[in-house]
Formats: C-alpha cells, sequence, structure tokens
C-alpha cells in the first residue's frame, strides 16, 4: 500500500479488526489520523469502480452527508480521514436515527454525479445441491442445515432473478446497515461505500428500513422504526415508490451471494491473504445458511411493513 501521501507516520499502521469483504487499517500521521482501506482484489464478487465511486463520494461529502472524508483512492487502497464514533449494535435504532438515515438517503438520490451504464445483472448462481455436497464431503460445521435447505436457496435464486423492479433507479450508497454505521452524538455517519452504484429505490429502502429496523434476527422488527426510515425519506423530499416484494429482493440476493462466496471461501480451507479472515468466513456462511431461509419465510410479513 502506497501511504507516503498521508505524511510521517507517528506510530506503526495497526489493524483495525471485523471487515466483511477488505481490511481495514488505522495510521496517525503528522496530519491527521486516517482509515486505510486494503482492497480484496483476489476474489471479488464484482468489479469495484474506483474512480467513479471516490467521485461519488466526494459530492456527497461536498453536500454534507455525514461520512468520512475521501481522501485518495487507487487500484488496490482507499483512504478516508479517520472519524471517532460509537459502533451501531445490530438491533433497532432510534426513531430519530432513522429518521435522519431516511433523509441523508434523500439527499444521497438528489445528487447530479456522472454513472456509467449498469451492467446486466448475471444470473443468481444455481449451484446449491453442489455446495451442499461438498460442504458434507469435507465436514463443514453448517454442512446439515445447508443441506437441509437446499430447495429454499433454489427458490431464493428463481425470486431473485423473476421479481419485477420498477424503478426509479437510484445512484446510491447500496449497503447502509448497522455495521456501516457509525453515531457520533447519537447521529449517524456513513462508512464503507465501496459498494455504491445503480440500485432500485425499492431496494434501496427496503434493505435500509429492515436493517435499522431489527436485531441480529427476524423476532424483533420494529415496524414504527421501518417506517421513521422512510419518513425521513419523503421529508427530506424523496417519493416512495409502490409496495411489493421488490422492496426486499436487493437484500435477499445480495445476502444470498454473501453467503455463497463465504461458503467458497471456506469450502478452500485456506487463509487467504486478502479479505475476510476464514474464522469471519465461517461466521458468515453459517449466518447465512440459518438466517436465509427465514427471512425469505417471512416475505408476507415484511410486505406488511409497507405503507
Amino acid at each position: 500500500m502506497n501511504v507516503a501521501h498521508l505524511g510521517t507516520p507517528t506510530g506503526p499502521m495497526t489493524r483495525v479488526h471485523g471487515g466483511f469483504a477488505n481490511r481495514m487499517y488505522r495510521l496517525d500521521t503528522d496530519r491527521g489520523s486516517f482509515a486505510v482501506k486494503e482492497l480484496n482484489l483476489v476474489d471479488r464478487r464484482w468489479t469495484y469502480r474506483v474512480e467513479d465511486v471516490f467521485r461519488f463520494e466526494r459530492a456527497a461529502f461536498a453536500a454534507g452527508v455525514p461520512m468520512p472524508e475521501p481522501v485518495s483512492a487507487d487500484r488496490g487502497t482507499l483512504v478516508h480521514r479517520w472519524v471517532e464514533g460509537e459502533r451501531v449494535p445490530e438491533a433497532p435504532v432510534s426513531a430519530a436515527y432513522a429518521v435522519e438515515i431516511g433523509g441523508i438517503l434523500a439527499r444521497l438520490h438528489a445528487l447530479d454525479v456522472p454513472w456509467p451504464e449498469a451492467s446486466a445483472e448475471e444470473p443468481a448462481a444455481r449451484d446449491w445441491p453442489e455446495l451442499a455436497a461438498r460442504a458434507a464431503a469435507t465436514g463443514q460445521p453448517w454442512a446439515d442445515e445447508l443441506a437441509a435447505h437446499v430447495e429454499t436457496f433454489l427458490a431464493m435464486a428463481h425470486f431473485v432473478d423473476t421479481c419485477e423492479r420498477p424503478g426509479p433507479v437510484v445512484l446510491t450508497h447500496r449497503d447502509i446497515q448497522p455495521w456501516n454505521l457509525l453515531a457520533r452524538e447519537g447521529r449517524p455517519v456513513v462508512l464503507d461505500w465501496e459498494l455504491s452504484g445503480l440500485l432500485d429505490l425499492s431496494g434501496e429502502l427496503g434493505s435500509t428500513a429492515l436493517s435499522l429496523a431489527k436485531g441480529p434476527g427476524l423476532d424483533d422488527i420494529e415496524p414504527a422504526i421501518f417506517r421513521s426510515v422512510l419518513d425521513g425519506y419523503v421529508a427530506g423530499g424523496g417519493a416512495l415508490p409502490p409496495a411489493g416484494p421488490n422492496w426486499f429482493v436487493y437484500m435477499i440476493g445480495g445476502w444470498l451471494g454473501h453467503t455463497r462466496w463465504n461458503i467458497l471461501r471456506c469450502l478452500a480451507g485456506v487463509e487467504a491473504g486478502t479479505g475476510p479472515d476464514l474464522a469471519l468466513s465461517h461466521e458468515a456462511a453459517r449466518n447465512g445458511v440459518r438466517g436465509l431461509p427465514d427471512l425469505f419465510g417471512r416475505l408476507p410479513q415484511l410486505e406488511a411493513l409497507l405503507p
């Protein structure tokens, strides 16, 4: 990583653990403190648009979106000013916090930032029977659960590929989840912009509102918090799309791809030099194998949350 432009270090660069896709470090120099992210370029699930994302981040920062200041970006390294704040637990946030997040989304969607045309999405993978067989053959701790839900995973892949997404399409963050947020004096700070790009508006709103209105599972969803995100969006000048299952297809598709990616890393059985540690991949695989069928089975209840 080339960090010479950040100044003279006042101590060693230290690893900050917990990233689900990349590796993060803190660097203190005579010019301040920086978050230095080493991008996983070995087995990414998508092409990372470095220049486009950095331009979008700069526009969002200039528009007053609460976020770390973007400093520099190259093919393998992202640098932001370090921001102190409290991690947001995976639990329903306060109504005021949810309203602010909705307003942030409205502000983002109103930005006029050039972006390349979206490329066609690849169909959702259908190799779940083969993955389950490999997991059983290699003694993965979650192999039995995966085998029991193979048909459900195939049904989710079909849903992701066939669910109609009426639009509109917006340029947005695409990954506002508790683990990508801080609370500073009780107010949001939005982190981790690497997934930024074009997305069906309903998918962005559904994923964000649900993630902020629930705990680790789906047994403690607070409908009032879900609606608070949407209230904040409307108050910020946004217009809500019609209700439908498409509000949750992006969340299901994203979690489906993330789970499969981590399963493949677990099946390889080696500690990679980039991306999440193997133990974190096992945690993500186990959580996906257990949680995704539950999420998919509760689609009618989730649709009942929509206005």
